[in-house]
């Protein structure tokens, strides 16, 4: 989210939290420190998508932080829900779904420097103590994917400029 709301700062592009579009129930879950499922969460995947296929068709560019921790979930970003029953889009209309063009930034680093950022992180109802399912889960980018790998190591500022200068 820093990465993401600076970045869309010096760009002048829009900035969406994916967390701010976790349901209750995902929220009230991950709270208990109860690690969230695929099904779990598909719906927020798809609002994500629709959110973005509007904004794309409206001409906006976008920054989105989203833990889009599996390929499936990055590809129901890109595409829409088109591997499972649940459809993203409106009710009842059947159409081929939009594909949105994504450039994943994948932000790498150790368990203790990122355990030790969430420790820091005042307010946020996903618990430090579920780091460790969300690495389990983790499938980091790969080709085809379109996607640069950047370590957290690194200081805010270098991070920032690295994802401009490839964009």
């Amino acid at each position: 989210s820093t990465v993401g709301t600076m970045l869309a700062s010096k760009l002048g592009w829009k900035f969406y939290d994916a967390d701010d579009y976790h349901s209750q129930e995902n929220r009230m879950k991950m709270g208990k420190g109860i690690p969230l499922t695929d099904q779990d969460r598909f719906p927020w995947l798809c609002s994500l998508h629709d959110i973005l296929l509007r904004e794309v068709a409206s001409g906006q560019r976008i920054i989105l932080a989203c833990s889009a921790l599996k390929k499936m979930y990055r590809d129901i970003l890109i595409r829409g829900n088109t591997n499972q029953p649940l459809k993203c889009g409106a009710p009842g209309v059947e159409e081929k779904p939009a594909e949105i063009q994504l450039m994943v930034v994948h932000l790498s680093g150790s368990f203790e420097i990122i355990s030790g950022r969430l420790l820091q992180r005042k307010g946020h109802f996903m618990p430090p103590e579920l780091l460790q399912s969300q690495l389990n889960t983790l499938e980091p980018p790969s080709a085809p994917e379109n996607f640069i790998q950047i370590s957290v190591d690194r200081n805010l500022t270098e991070i920032v400029a690295t994802i401009m200068e490839v964009l």
